[in-house]
């Protein structure tokens, strides 16, 4: 039996208020060593960054990945794009996705698997207005009062 545990890195939280997330994907992630190492420290972020088609490959760009301490001066650029490893099925199915107005390929969360590969979970995801913002942040803090006073009661 394949033992799936995911070790999750980072997740993108803002993602999920931005955007409608309506598909997701694993992908690798071609990385150079002090890359790794960092990552494996938890020092990369998220937080702008977006997934772009170029030449029918796709690249994560705006990931800040920090330099590694310990590198020296072999060290990589913290901000270079990284090819993200996806099949070609995949790629032409977000291709097609990706070519409507408004929907983009973000990702959402880094972790590493049991087998220790560093992965990429991307979304194809669709922007949100503020007032979906809104409504959506409406409706989480209506649940959380809710939650909440149910736990009063009991």
């Amino acid at each position: 039996m394949k033992n799936n545990k995911k070790n999750f890195v980072t997740k993108n939280r803002k993602a999920y208020h931005d955007y409608t997330i309506f598909e997701e994907y694993e992908a690798g992630i071609v990385l150079v060593g002090t890359e790794v190492k960092s990552i494996r420290n938890g020092q990369i972020n998220l937080k702008d960054s977006y997934a772009k088609i170029k030449n029918g490959e796709v690249f994560l760009v705006n990931c800040h990945i920090s330099p590694y301490f310990q590198a020296g001066i072999s060290n990589h650029e913290p901000e270079r794009e990284r090819k993200l490893l996806l099949n070609k099925r995949e790629i032409r199915k977000i291709t097609k996705h990706i070519e409507v107005k408004g929907n983009s390929l973000i990702p959402l969360r880094v972790y590493i698997t049991a087998t220790g590969f560093i992965k990429v979970a991307v979304g194809l995801g669709e922007g949100k207005k503020n007032y979906d913002k809104r409504a959506a942040l409406a409706e989480k803090q209506s649940k959380r009062e809710i939650d909440r006073l149910r736990k009063d009661n009991y």
